[in-house]
């Protein structure tokens, strides 16, 4: 923003903000004496906002420039040519808000949901003393080393057409279905971000970092980009042998058959290193010591699936669904699991019926953004595991070895808190 822009804007205190926010809760309790709230240029910067309910509120113009909003409810709001630089909305919610030319330079959106947003681009404007178009900022101060941070956002269907969004960082965005059509992503992160079915159609990619992304059925012209930034990204052509020929339903039932009788007749599923996307038949399978190691698990749905004492290591099963999954005593050490839905899920010891104690081996596994609501991890090895903004909350990690462990952003109880603190 030019620097002759806050004079513009309406400076209000924290007692002021808190009031209007009131009567805003109020108007959408539909409550007598409630207001919506009109924050039209107004200068919000520095302010409290954190867990606010705004949403629907009109912020055309504010400015929250070093605001905090971390996990604030903005759904719908008209942020149109807003002031949103290095405002903290970590976790919040801007579902269907319109970002139409903001500037978020250095802003934290940490695990934000900017669900069907609109970011293209626009100009505020305003009518000068002879009545003539005045644009109150047609460009933004870019600051080298200063992108906003988007890592963890869910973008899905967003709109960025047109968008300025050099630097920014969109690691482990979800952002499927979103068109950022002619924007410029000149040196942007976009390591392990899912962009499956976007459109970046004539963006321009000079230095983008797409390694590990999701770029299935994505409208992209990879030519643009250095073949190093694209390490390890997924594109919709198979990464490994596929299991197109293979008898998989029958080798599934011979597995069943194989555990069922201790060996002695069956064969063991062995689908190490193949790709195995689009495998619909998971679900409540009976996988118990399948081999999987480096496989492709990418999106399946393992709901009720038995996966003790499998092996997959090295495995990719971002953003499974392996709700009440069973997975007692599975080695899923160097997977990657980045925004899998575990919850109430079994990650505690395996006791043969032997008295053999296997421990669920997770050790350096990637369970960033992972889903652990109401899950068991009592006992398992968790050494150097990547478990940034997990939702672990209710977890059980009685004797759980977490060293070395990340645990940023990793949304935890008090007495939670304290057994990790002890180790």
């Amino acid at each position: 923003m030019t620097d002759e822009t806050p004079s513009r804007l309406i400076k209000i205190t924290q007692a002021q903000l808190d009031e209007i926010v009131r009567k805003h809760s109020m108007f959408r309790r539909a409550r007598v004496g409630g207001a919506r709230a009109q924050l039209a240029k107004h200068d919000l910067s520095g302010l409290n906002l954190q867990n606010y309910d705004l949403s629907h509120a009109d912020m055309t113009g504010v400015s929250l420039n070093g605001a905090n909003a971390a996990g604030a409810n903005l759904d719908c709001c008209d942020f149109f040519g807003a002031d949103l630089r290095f405002t903290n909305l970590q976790g919040a919610s801007l579902k269907r808000a319109d970002l139409r030319g903001v500037c978020l330079r250095g802003a934290r959106l940490v695990g934000a949901d900017l669900t069907s947003v609109d970011l293209r681009e626009g100009h505020l404007a305003s009518t000068g003393e002879k009545g003539e178009y005045v644009a109150l900022h047609n460009s933004w101060p870019i600051t080298e080393g200063n992108g906003a941070d988007l890592s963890g956002v869910n973008m899905t269907d967003a709109r960025l057409s047109g968008a300025v969004a050099a630097g920014a960082n969109f690691s482990d965005a979800m952002m499927r279905g979103a068109r950022i059509i002619r924007a410029n992503l000149s040196s942007a992160n976009f390591s392990g971000a899912n962009l499956e079915g976007a459109d970046l159609s004539q963006c321009e990619l000079k230095s983008v970092n797409m390694r590990g992304a999701v770029l299935v059925n994505a409208s992209i012209d990879l030519t643009k980009m250095d073949v190093n930034n694209l390490a390890g990204a997924m594109t919709s052509q198979p990464m490994g042998p596929t299991i197109k020929f293979l008898p998989i339903e029958d080798m599934m039932r011979s597995h069943a058959q194989w555990v069922n009788s201790d060996g002695a007749t069956g064969q063991q599923l062995d689908v190490s290193g193949y790709d195995l996307r689009g495998v619909t038949f998971f679900n409540r399978g009976l996988l118990t010591l399948l081999k999987a190691d480096n496989a492709i698990l990418y999106g399946l749905n393992m709901t009720d699936v038995q996966l003790q004492a499998a092996h997959l290591r090295n495995a990719d099963l971002r953003y499974v669904q392996a709700i009440k999954a069973d997975m007692r005593g599975i080695d899923l050490s160097g997977a990657q699991l980045v925004n899998a839905d575990f919850r109430h899920a079994r990650f505690e010891p395996l006791v043969s019926p032997q008295g053999h104690v296997i421990i669920s081996n997770l050790t350096k596994a990637n369970f960033r953004y992972v889903d652990f609501t109401g899950s068991s991890l009592r006992q398992a090895r968790l050494a150097g595991a990547d478990l940034s903004y997990a939702n672990l909350l209710g977890v059980d990690l009685t004797g759980a070895d977490l060293t070395d462990a990340t645990l940023t952003g990793a949304l935890l109880n008090s007495s939670q808190q304290a057994l990790i603190n002890k180790q």
